[in-house]
């Protein structure tokens, strides 16, 4: 009785000590997912500091925290960054997305691992089309972004995976600049949220 009592006494205490840094993780990772957002949407770039120092940020506690404290390891924390420096290359060389989107996936990896990050381009690529429409519908300019998917598929298809600066310019002024930071951001506080439960 009091060995069952002890044992349910350390599995308490686990337990809030997971709860308790668990959120140094997820914190940070938010922060900065609102940063890049604020950025995004203001300037149409993430500057490269902040994505910088969250991989740093990122790598360093999945190296330093132990398991049962949140972090990951070293190894699934680089391989989380590498996947996702290169899961939306293609909509990257489709200039469907700009490079600091690219550096945002990276750092997310980073925080989260391979396996993690996988789950979060779904959602990532689920709000991104939900704000594409959007926007497109908001500015009367639905058509034009249909156009443009068009035009970006038959250039992929024909083997080009460079646009000159003139068509590009014009693909962006047609269907309006936009921030998928902002989708990156909101599909992966989605995932956290439902993953570890946040508000239960």
């Amino acid at each position: 009785m009091i060995l069952a009592l002890i044992s349910n006494k350390n599995h308490i205490i686990n337990k809030l000590k997971v709860r308790q840094l668990y959120p140094l993780i997820i914190g940070s990772l938010s922060l900065l997912l609102l940063a890049a957002a604020w950025y995004d949407t203001s300037y149409y770039r993430i500057p490269n500091f902040l994505v910088f120092s969250g991989t740093v940020i990122g790598v360093l506690f999945n190296t330093l925290l132990p398991q049962e404290m949140g972090g990951i390891g070293v190894l699934p924390s680089l391989a989380g960054l590498g996947v996702g420096l290169v899961i939306l290359l293609p909509l990257y060389a489709l200039r469907a997305m700009g490079a600091g989107d690219i550096k945002l996936m990276a750092m997310i990896g980073a925080f989260v691992g391979s396996s993690s990050i996988l789950n979060i381009t779904v959602y990532v690529l689920l709000v991104g089309g939900i704000l594409a429409l959007s926007v497109a519908l908001l500015r009367g300019r639905f058509s034009k972004l249909i156009d443009n998917l068009k035009f970006m598929l038959f250039m992929r298809l024909a083997g080009t995976s460079t646009m000159s600066p003139i068509t590009t310019d014009n693909l962006h002024q047609s269907a309006g600049k936009l921030p998928y930071g902002v989708a990156i951001a909101a599909g992966t506080l989605f995932y956290l949220v439902t993953e570890y439960r946040l508000f239960a």
